[in-house]
């Protein structure tokens, strides 16, 4: 029996089917969002249209009957073209809309999933706190659940993306609500829909990249929400995060296969267009050599990416291979973006090129949902020690 690298006929159509859509509709006007800061609200309501925030779910909740395999392919087409459009599709699926699929009750997903997969509505994952970072378990956030039932919730959360959308419906909040005997804290996560009194969402940060993309911190005082709000079991909010996050590392890594991707394609149509002493710079070695290496990352990328998402799909041990394909692909993504830009040359650094972009949104893949030095700690943990 040999493997097939190819991928199956309706995940081709899939991913041509958004390489048409990033080239045709993203490409000729995200430049102008990006340089005003702005959300692409119309790109993002096509993108609900198409059905891509639906991709991982049941039909039965208003999804597509994909997997994680079909997430990945459009968000790697997606990257291609530009990071903050596929950033605003994974964080609204695999932190937006995943938890409450994978924890959530039927009530819960029933009322909540239709809108999220559809696209009418974006979710958001509270996780990062200002003093935690990486450091989850340090969650201050708290919930106390009152007589009557409700949970209040008070606390604050940063870098929340889709949080302050007029498209944002729902915030998923991890918070401590009690401690173990040995006095280590009990983290629950709970649902808080927006406009929730007490519940208040900053203004967007002036970030380097991801500038078409929505990012803020949110605050929480005194928050009441009813106690069906809770996501899963009590306690187990800890464990709920890491299983998001493992899945979520595939979703980036294929956000950054694409943006290295689209390093190379960007950079051989200038090569190619470029004359200098009489000649394309692609005629150099030197330019030649780049190239070369850079297509060398981004494929191994993709096959990293890829297998991880074969893996999760069929119900098999998946958090090594999701820590070494966001690890590698994060770190050939800021390659390729140092690279291509070198290639543009004076040109690569006006806004105007989309290698410039490129380069501006590599770094955060090498420190979002879950830094490169954490990754290293999980595939070493996954290797005995």
């Amino acid at each position: 029996m040999s493997l097939d690298h190819r991928l199956p006929d309706e995940l081709e159509e899939l991913r041509r089917t958004v390489e048409a859509f990033a080239h045709d509709v993203v490409a000729p006007q995200i430049g102008d969002y990006y340089e005003q800061h702005t959300f692409p609200y119309d790109i993002v309501r096509q993108m609900g249209q198409m059905g891509l925030f639906g991709l991982p779910f049941p039909e039965e909740y208003g999804g597509m009957g994909g997997d994680y395999l079909a997430l990945g392919v459009a968000l790697e087409e997606l990257a291609r073209v530009d990071s903050s459009v596929a950033i605003t599709l994974e964080a609204g699926v695999s932190l937006g809309a995943m938890p409450l699929y994978r924890f959530g009750t039927e009530e819960q997903k029933r009322e909540w999933l239709p809108k999220l997969c559809s696209g009418e509505m974006l979710g958001a994952f509270g996780l990062t706190e200002p003093d935690g970072g990486s450091d989850a378990g340090a969650t201050r956030t708290t919930a106390v659940r009152e007589c009557g039932g409700s949970w209040v919730i008070n606390g604050t959360k940063c870098f929340i993306t889709n949080s302050g959308t007029d498209l944002t419906g729902l915030v998923t909040v991890t918070a401590v609500t009690g401690h173990k005997p040995d006095g280590s804290p009990l983290i629950s996560t709970i649902m808080v829909p927006s406009g929730t009194p007490g519940f208040t969402v900053a203004a967007p940060y002036s970030k380097v990249g991801w500038n078409a993309s929505d990012t803020r911190e949110l605050s929480f005082s005194d928050v009441r929400v009813p106690a069906a709000n809770l996501l899963g079991e009590e306690g187990r909010g800890y464990a709920q995060f890491l299983r998001v996050l493992d899945e979520g590392r595939i979703a980036i890594a294929a956000v950054a296969t694409g943006l290295a991707q689209g390093c190379v394609d960007e950079s051989v149509k200038y090569a190619k267009e470029r004359h200098a002493f009489g000649r394309p710079i692609g005629a150099n070695q030197a330019i030649q050599f780049k190239l070369a290496d850079m297509e060398m990352r981004a494929h191994t990328a993709r096959l990293a990416w890829r297998d991880a998402a074969s893996r999760l799909v069929h119900g098999e041990p998946f958090k090594k291979e999701a820590a070494l394909a966001k690890l590698y692909s994060s770190e050939i993504a800021v390659d390729n973006a140092r690279e291509g830009t070198q290639i543009h040359g004076g040109y690569g650094f006006m806004n105007e090129y989309p290698i410039a972009r490129m380069w501006r949104d590599a770094k955060i893949l090498e420190i979002g949902e879950g830094t490169s030095e954490v990754q290293r700690m999980l595939i070493a943990r996954e290797l005995g020690f």
